[in-house]
């Protein structure tokens, strides 16, 4: 009988900054998109039990008297898991490899694409499994194995090639995997490695396991060394700038909104989406956290890989959302044959919101530039300038339309405030940004617009029989996003309207334990929301209530310290994809938010 899949907190995050790895507190990789963060997996047992994966672990696992402990090693995602037996104690420690070499900045330019794995005796003799079952294509394709003279097994189908070595252990090819039992003693070290290769490119890489290890981790000390931040809660800071580094494709300087595709916010529902992929929304929040804590490095980086990314335009909306190396066209299709995270269907490759009309973009985009006016310098060059100039007017020509909101809703479009108050921060901005765009910047009309977006949000988004801002012009409809109102410095958090629509967000989409719903009907709590409310009751002058609740959300990470988009309201359980970008984002601003109440 097929195993039910672990639940979300059990994984543990592993990244080569090209792409990343999932592997369970059972010793079992069932995540794994070598070529990049949105490439076919060759381990999918995460959306389908049947899709693949490689598991290392004591026999019996999860049997009486069994128990795991594990943790990153420090400022790294190299991770180290303990599996206690009856028998001894054994600890398997897993990485995705860096370039031999690569140090700060250069950590994932060169990734091998080698998944690390080192078992480790304790204590006492423990009898180990080895379960390797590669489905590359998402699934689609059992490959062939190939024992070879070396001592290595070739998996090798379709496109893709996998060479699995073991160091000490003469592995034989099944039929469609290979399996093998073997027992470690205290004070034994055995490496294994899978490289990744195409099958008509370069072969998979060969390395020494426990040297590219060291390697690794020394890679990824570096890079935490360079980056520095002294604000409160430096401890999870620091580790979620780790998260966002692994979530970061190295070449291009895209931050992906999370590893996986299609894990879901409700189990056994359909809102089931491909979060393998840059986006714009994000680019604000994310660019005041690489610079909260990361360094200006990272944050110019994503910068020009949108102004590339977006290039020249007409009348067309800016895309929401981009690949990791600016592919525009992302069109959704859904994998039949995957049964989905515990039947929860469809399973879904590509994401259709690239095509929608979502007018909160260019504000995200204009916003990071202001952040960066100082860095950027008193001149921008052409396509900056460019970029700045027809996202303003692209604005100004739009900004009274519909679109679909933050939450690319799919139903019909409606007039929402975030995304009002969004046009509005694309042209405050861009009337403070005027003297460094040339002659074509019309500041005077710049300022008329923004005035109009102001009076329009203040006149048509406050309901005064519910004594709030609601979700979108006209409606009764409450909606968290409006918590982004004081964040975006469009109101103080201390005007009686902010204040009152504070209050009534968290009572009426709050609960006991802290965490916040993006509407009432929403069935789990949103992680981003609730880091927003700590912001705004810090900047509220609420300091103690906001250093309450912050602690109250961060304790809903799992034991490494990863969260996922939400959490089941009735269990607390992690759903929808992780690790997820904007929840890592959300704890750092927040962070950085109650130790400066008052910063940008």
């Amino acid at each position: 009988m097929e195993q039910q899949q672990p639940p979300i907190s059990d994984y543990g995050f592993l990244s080569d900054s090209r792409s990343g790895a999932l592997v369970g507190r059972n010793g079992s990789i069932d995540w794994w998109c070598p070529s990049r963060f949105d490439g076919p997996s060759v381990f999918g047992r995460l959306l389908d039990p049947r899709s693949g994966h490689f598991q290392v672990a004591p026999v019996g696992v999860g049997g009486p008297g069994y128990r795991v402990e594990r943790a990153y090693r420090p400022d790294t995602l190299v991770l180290r898991t303990v599996h206690h037996t009856p028998q001894g104690s054994v600890a398997v420690t897993d990485a995705l490899a860096a370039e031999i070499g690569a140090r700060a900045h250069e950590l994932g330019v060169n990734s091998p694409a080698v998944l690390i794995r080192v078992v480790e005796g304790l204590s006492g003799r423990v009898r180990m499994g080895l379960d390797f079952a590669p489905r590359p294509e998402n699934g689609l394709l059992t490959p062939y194995l190939h024992e070879r003279a070396d001592g290595g097994i070739l998996a090798s189908g379709g496109s893709v090639n996998l060479m699995l070595r073991a160091n000490g252990l003469r592995l034989r090819a099944g039929r469609d995997r290979v399996t093998h039992e073997f027992e470690v003693s205290a004070g034994q070290v055995l490496g294994m490695d899978v490289a990744f290769g195409q099958a008509y490119g370069d072969p998979p890489a060969r390395l020494d396991p426990l040297a590219t290890l060291a390697a690794t981790t020394r890679a990824w000390e570096g890079y935490r060394e360079t980056h520095g931040y002294s604000g409160r809660y430096a401890k999870l800071v620091r580790h979620s700038a780790t998260v966002l580094a692994g979530l970061t494709y190295a070449r291009s300087g895209a931050v992906v909104a999370a590893l996986t595709s299609s894990l879901p916010e409700q189990v056994g529902g359909d809102r089931n989406y491909d979060y393998r992929y840059s986006w714009l929304r994000d680019f604000s929040l994310t660019m005041r956290a690489l610079w909260v804590a990361a360094c200006p490095d990272e944050a110019s980086r994503l910068f020009a890989w949108a102004t590339r990314s977006i290039g020249r335009f007409g009348e067309e909306p800016v895309p929401v959302l981009f690949g990791v190396e600016g592919e525009r066209d992302l069109s959704e299709h859904h994998c039949y044959h995957l049964r989905g995270y515990r039947d929860s269907r469809p399973v879904r490759v590509g994401n259709d919101a690239w095509r929608q009309r979502q007018l909160d973009v260019p504000g995200e985009v204009i916003g990071a530039v202001w952040r960066l006016r100082d860095y950027l310098g008193e001149t921008f060059d052409d396509e900056l300038r460019e970029m700045v100039l027809g996202l303003t007017e692209q604005v100004a020509a739009t900004w009274h339309l519909p679109d679909r909101g933050i939450w690319e809703t799919r139903d019909e479009e409606r007039h929402y405030v975030s995304s009002k108050v969004s046009c509005w921060l694309t042209m405050d901005r861009a009337v403070g940004l005027a003297d460094r765009l040339g002659e074509r910047a019309d500041k005077r009309r710049w300022a008329v617009v923004r005035d109009e977006i102001r009076e329009a949000v203040l006149r048509e988004g406050w309901n005064d029989r519910i004594g709030a801002f609601t979700g979108a012009f006209g409606s009764a409809e409450l909606d968290a996003s409006v918590l982004a109102l004081p964040v975006a410095h469009f109101l103080p958090a201390t005007d009686p309207r902010m204040r009152s629509t504070i209050a009534v967000v968290e009572r009426e989409l709050g609960t006991d334990d802290g965490l916040l719903r993006r509407w009432t009907t929403d069935p789990a709590g949103f992680l981003l929301c609730s880091f927003w409310l700590v912001e705004c009751l810090a900047m509220a002058g609420e300091l103690r209530r906001a250093e309450e609740l912050f602690e109250r959300v961060a304790g809903y990470s799992n034991d490494v310290g990863l969260f996922s988009e939400q959490i089941d309201l009735a269990t607390g359980a992690q759903l929808g994809n992780t690790p997820q970008a904007l929840s890592h984002i959300g704890l750092i601003n927040a962070a950085w938010r109650l130790t400066e109440p008052g910063s940008y």
